[in-house]
């Protein structure tokens, strides 16, 4: 593919489909904030509970596309997320945001789920960069020593999944009902290393620098199988390994997010380290998780393909995580994977009749029936956040 059509293809899918969706069908103006559930024909629920990590990614999305191309409306997207974020989600008595709240701004779930504090602390520094707002970063720093008094684990290091609302012990870890109710997982670790790489673009504090190299290290010792190199999955507190299921689109994720994590710390050895493994993550993907039409599956068990559904977000990560290997190898197969992603994701994920992308296609191509457009889960930050990603990067 041409880079300049690339280039092109991108900028377009991010300011004519993907951003102007949000803006134009999920502010909600009767109660503020934004609306928690709209269906794939756009009928909003409006009695839906919102979102801690759908909110904290609009405010992601829109913060990192105002840096990219300054905008009164993308600013006001922004602000909009961070006021809703502040005046609802935040327990101002314990500190740290609320896991849910209602259609009112009520707390619905109060535990303080350390996958949607994390979330909050990258949405707050993104927004520290783009606006220099003192206050956010000063919330994020907040957060980040929330998570390093009550979440960490000094004996095994880490993190515990989730707390009560005060902080204490709780033996509901899950992040949803598809999650395996252990104490530590994959998913929970990668989104606090992309959040403390976030936070230590704008906060250089030296315990935010320990923090960030020792969670590489955890990543690197615990999280990734070195035989095969696949992310597991879930862990006891000891890192015992509690399921040998296999996740292609949070491989290839983790495998830039890594990358990118390490650079931004800046230590040549572990970034060594880091792209050897990233490399391998891409490979192993690569040969095991790639279908004949570009597009990745969703999982994999120790026997064979698990799930053959095509989800969106997989395949924004592809993408950039093919892209980053090439990058890093320099072999063309990588370049033309991430190529292919892009072209799966405009033949089959993109919604040119109603906005935004499918949830997902079956093993025909089919658009999966009954998914959102909108929900806590569906949200603008992975096909963003990849339109803007790939544009940095073939930009130079």
């Amino acid at each position: 593919m041409d880079k300049l059509d690339w280039i092109q293809q991108l900028r377009q899918e991010l300011q004519d489909n993907i951003l102007p969706f949000w803006i134009n069908h999920t502010v909600d103006t009767e109660r503020g904030g934004f609306i928690g559930f709209i269906d794939q024909e756009l009928k909003p629920e409006r009695q839906a509970d919102k979102g801690l990590v759908l909110n904290a990614r609009i405010l992601w999305t829109f913060a990192s596309a105002h840096r990219l191309f300054p905008s009164e409306e993308y600013l006001e997207t922004a602000q909009r997320a961070y006021d809703y974020l502040l005046e609802h989600f935040l327990d101002r008595e314990h500190g740290g945001l609320y896991w849910m709240v209602d259609c009112e701004g009520r707390p619905a779930q109060d535990k303080k789920q350390v996958y949607g504090q994390a979330f909050v602390i990258y949405a707050l520094a993104e927004y520290a960069l783009a606006t220099s707002n003192r206050e956010a970063l000063d919330l994020a720093a907040d957060i980040y020593r929330l998570l390093e008094k009550y979440s960490y684990d000094p004996v095994h290091k880490g993190y515990i999944e989730a707390l009560s609302r005060d902080w204490k012990q709780t033996g509901d870890f899950s992040l949803s009902n598809k999650d395996l109710n252990e104490k530590k997982s994959m998913n929970t670790h990668l989104h606090v290393l992309e959040a403390y790489t976030n936070l230590y673009r704008v906060w250089k504090s030296p315990e935010l620098r320990h923090s960030l190299s020792e969670l590489i290290e955890v990543t690197l010792d615990h999280i990734i199988d070195p035989q095969k190199a696949h992310f597991w999955l879930f862990f006891d507190e000891e890192w015992q390994v509690k399921s040998r299921h296999i996740s292609y689109g949070h491989d290839i994720e983790g495998s830039w997010l890594l990358v990118e994590a390490a650079g931004v710390l800046g230590d040549p050895a572990l970034l060594q380290r880091v792209k050897e493994t990233a490399a391998a993550m891409a490979e192993a993907v690569y040969n095991e998780g790639v279908d004949k039409d570009g597009g990745i599956w969703n999982e994999a068990g120790p026997s064979g393909l698990t799930d053959t559904n095509k989800d969106w977000w997989p395949q924004a990560e592809a993408m950039v995580g093919f892209y980053n290997a090439y990058q890093l190898t320099g072999d063309e197969r990588y370049r033309t994977a991430a190529a292919n992603s892009w072209k799966f994701i405009q033949t089959y994920l993109i919604d040119r009749e109603r906005g935004e992308w499918f949830w997902g296609v079956d093993q025909s191509g089919a658009s999966l029936p009954g998914e959102p457009k909108v929900s806590p889960w569906k949200c603008p930050y992975h096909n963003s956040r990849a339109c803007l990603e790939m544009l940095g990067r073939l930009q130079g």
